[in-house]
């Protein structure tokens, strides 16, 4: 009986596990719907002079497959200029370049915006000689996240 009792516990608790807890990435809570969350990043991101590579609407491949998913986008964007700066030291970065931000619907309708932590990236492919870039992107990347989902 406490076997089954400690099961159902685990098994509750695993199901509502913390988004931030994420391994390497960034979250941030929005105040707004998927699209218009994903609307205001990609306003920002064209503002601050970022390449938007793509928008893809997962939900929208789901339902075209006859699957109900909830509201999920995600951005594919980036600098150039940026990126370059970090492929030069090891080109296997282009893994995770550009840069994504993943936005969607919790079960609980909550709507959350996560992006690959740069600081995760640079300690995955052993870039150590460009910090300062990391910082930048990492810092720029809060901002970004901040605005797109706060009022």
């Amino acid at each position: 009986m406490r076997t089954r009792a400690l099961l159902v516990l685990v098994a509750a608790l695993s199901a509502n596990i913390d988004v931030a807890g994420a391994q390497g990435l960034g979250t941030q809570r929005s105040t707004h719907h998927v699209t218009q969350t994903t609307d205001r990043l990609e306003s920002v991101l064209r503002a601050e002079g970022m390449k938007i590579f793509a928008r893809i609407d997962h939900s929208a491949g789901a339902q075209s497959m006859g699957v109900a998913l909830p509201p999920t986008n995600l951005l594919v964007f980036g600098n150039p200029k940026i990126g370059t700066q970090l492929l030069i030291g090891n080109r296997m970065v282009g893994i995770d370049l550009p840069l994504k931000a993943l936005i969607w619907e919790d079960v609980d309708a909550n709507v959350w915006l996560a992006y690959n932590d740069p600081a995760y990236i640079a300690r995955r492919f052993d870039i150590e000689n460009q910090q300062h870039v990391i910082a930048k992107m990492r810092g720029a990347l809060i901002k970004f996240a901040a605005h797109a989902s706060g009022p």
